[in-house]
């Protein structure tokens, strides 16, 4: 069974930039997709960004291109979320997860481990 480890969130003012890390063991990492989510107080889970394992073909969630970038190092195990220009609606918890293949979806039940989510809070 995969466990993941996140870290990175906290408290940014708008405008600020965060970098989310999630360490990933008990899986063979460079096989799988990973994607990011999140999820804000009275929404659904939604996708934020999502790479493949060979890290081409990156998936981002329209509200955040061209200000997140996802990332993986598969000799570290890790997959990161660089998140620039936050704003206040980017305020979620985020929760990292490991696709069921080698393939990034959109879609979060296609991801058959999370992490316990780390809180980004963002001040207007």
């Amino acid at each position: 069974q995969a466990q993941l480890e996140e870290s990175g969130g906290g408290l940014v003012q708008a405008g600020g930039s965060l970098r989310l890390s999630c360490v990933v063991s008990g899986r063979t990492f460079e096989n799988f997709g990973m994607g990011w989510f999140r999820q804000a107080p009275g929404r659904e889970r939604e996708i934020v960004a999502a790479i493949p394992y060979s890290g081409r073909s990156i998936t981002y969630a329209d509200s955040v291109k061209g200000r997140f970038t996802i990332s993986r190092d598969n000799a570290k195990n890790t997959v990161d979320l660089q998140m620039n220009s936050l704003k206040f609606e980017d305020t979620a918890v985020y929760y990292c997860a490991v696709s069921r293949g080698a393939w990034a979806s959109a879609r979060d039940y296609e991801y058959d481990a999370w992490g316990q989510g780390t809180q980004v809070t963002v001040s207007s």
